[in-house]
């Protein structure tokens, strides 16, 4: 959305997001995500502290510090916290460790491997409270419902919404973007025009029906 309205007011930004759910690392994640605050806590913190070009144990005292600020930075509260202090393990110990072994597993066990935890990230984001974070985990890796009824009214959300979660599948990988700039050609320009109009007209539908659409920084 920025980059479009930039476009429109004369400006170009930065892409801030390079398809990060395709990543085979954590530390590829990061390079992927969110790269403006990225890129502004590797310059204005990592690397005034030192970065990397110190003793070992400043270089580990830099990560937790940059990762404890980057959780605060979204929010005063302990999930936050948390959530920043969990990438920071986790990165340090792919620096340190995990790293020569995830480049020697197929690129398929790397995806997974990082999926995994990107999405134990998000369950720590949104949930606000150390024991619903260790509910919900517990409800995910006790998946094993004894009916059809109990199923769906504990996952009666998910449910409902099985086709966006099928889109978001699809549009987490770079597919659709390739086939979009085919399409964007002289020969084919007018579908492409056509097919953007149509996207552009169902996102105001959906905006337009639903009564409540905050900005997500408003509760940070």
């Amino acid at each position: 959305m920025a980059i479009g309205l930039g476009k429109i007011l004369g400006f170009d930004f930065l892409e801030n997001f390079n398809y990060p759910y395709i990543s085979k690392s954590i530390t590829e994640f990061w390079r992927r995500w969110h790269i403006s605050l990225s890129s502004w806590f590797r310059d204005y913190v990592y690397i005034p502290l030192g970065g990397n070009r110190v003793s070992k144990i400043k270089w580990i005292r830099n990560i937790l510090i940059v990762w404890l600020l980057t959780g605060l930075w979204h929010g005063a509260s302990w999930n936050f916290v948390l959530w920043g202090l969990y990438f920071a393990v986790i990165l340090l110990l792919e620096k340190l460790v995990l790293s020569k072994y995830l480049t020697k597993l197929p690129k398929f066990i790397s995806w997974i491997y990082a999926f995994t935890l990107i999405c134990i990230g998000w369950i720590i984001f949104r949930v606000t409270s150390i024991n619903g974070i260790m509910s919900t985990m517990k409800n995910i890796i006790t998946l094993k419902p004894s009916n059809l009824t109990l199923f769906i009214s504990n996952h009666y959300y998910l449910l409902n919404n099985f086709v966006y979660l099928i889109l978001g599948l699809i549009g987490m990988f770079p597919i659709v973007t390739k086939f979009m700039n085919k399409l964007n050609t002289e020969k084919y320009g007018y579908l492409y025009d056509f097919l953007i109009i149509i996207i552009f007209v169902i996102s105001i539908m959906f905006l337009i029906q639903s009564t409540y659409n905050p900005f997500i920084y408003f509760r940070f």
